[in-house]
């Protein structure tokens, strides 16, 4: 008996893209320019999909379009499924050719504004043939992007562990101390995570690396919160401690990419030095993108090097 499916009943790998576009878009018009097609074809092209497959895959609203159960799933299969032909085709066309073509970057909120100024034109003057797909996200979505190869490689904070994925670090970076000018703390040349304890410290909000590692340093005493404010970004928290809210703890890395310019804050190293977080990069294990990787966090590795020489 033969189980094949036959060819006719097969869908087209556009049929696949205008499905995992209109998942990331959440409407047809969105997705539609999303591809560089009209939202007749796109529409037209979930409908055959629907069709072949034997099942409805989007449910049509006015207010836009959100898949069914099934619609996530085959969506989630067509991620995989585009992913695998883009890596069969740079695999032919660029074998033995680093950093040539498409290479999808991501990083944490925290790093990627401070960090990827400073290497994107390192990248592109080393691999001029490079087009570089970056990608801002938690470390959690960062990772499951590179589960489901979707990504090739990401700049997170270290450690980070999970089944199939590799790292490497790049450096150690320094936690400073930042609160409004005048603060009594911005005096101090003995500062250090003791003088915090009972500051309000300003923290992002959860889901944040960053947090949790700000939170290890501060050691807030039984009893009492760092200040519940949950800021989105280092930029925002600059600005809260500039408004009198708080203090915090920001990376150097931050401080050195123009976190804090021109805000109404003091910023403060701490007497001995405080590595708060290692930053790293994290790829798939076996991923044709692998070897990249390991050069990615080499050349980060001597950027941030040279960076910090005197």
């Amino acid at each position: 008996m033969d189980d094949r499916i036959p060819a006719s009943s097969m869908p087209t790998l556009r049929q696949l893209q205008f499905l995992t576009a209109l998942r990331a878009e959440g409407s047809f018009v969105a997705a539609a320019e999303a591809v560089g097609v009209t939202q007749p074809t796109l529409s037209a092209g979930i409908k055959e999909l629907e069709t072949s497959l034997g099942s409805v895959l989007v449910e049509r609203g006015r207010t836009g379009a959100a898949l069914t159960p099934a619609g996530e799933e085959a969506a989630e299969r067509a991620a995989r499924a585009i992913a695998e032909v883009e890596d069969l085709v740079r695999a032919v066309h660029d074998a033995g050719k680093p950093f040539v073509g498409a290479f999808r970057l991501g990083a944490i909120p925290t790093i990627a504004p401070f960090l990827l100024p400073r290497v994107l034109p390192v990248l592109r003057k080393k691999f001029p043939r490079l087009t570089l797909q970056m990608r801002e996200d938690l470390t959690s979505r960062l990772i499951d992007q590179l589960k489901a190869r979707t990504l090739d490689a990401a700049v997170i904070a270290l450690p980070y562990s999970a089944p199939g994925i590799a790292t490497a670090p790049v450096a150690e970076d320094e936690f400073l101390f930042l609160c409004p000018v005048g603060h009594p703390l911005a005096a101090r040349n003995d500062l250090s995570p003791e003088h915090l304890r009972d500051e309000d410290v300003l923290l992002l909000e959860d889901g944040h690396c960053l947090r949790e590692h700000a939170l290890s340093v501060c050691r807030t005493p039984p009893g009492k919160r760092a200040a519940d404010v949950g800021a989105t970004s280092l930029h925002t928290l600059v600005q809260m401690v500039a408004g009198g809210m708080g203090v915090t703890l920001l990376p150097k890395l931050a401080a050195d990419g123009g976190a804090a310019a021109g805000a109404h804050v003091a910023l403060r190293p701490f007497a001995k030095p405080i590595m708060g977080r290692a930053i790293g990069v994290a790829w798939r294990e076996g991923g044709q993108r692998a070897e990249e990787a390991r050069m990615l966090a080499e050349l980060l590795r001597a950027e941030l090097s040279a960076g910090a020489k005197p």
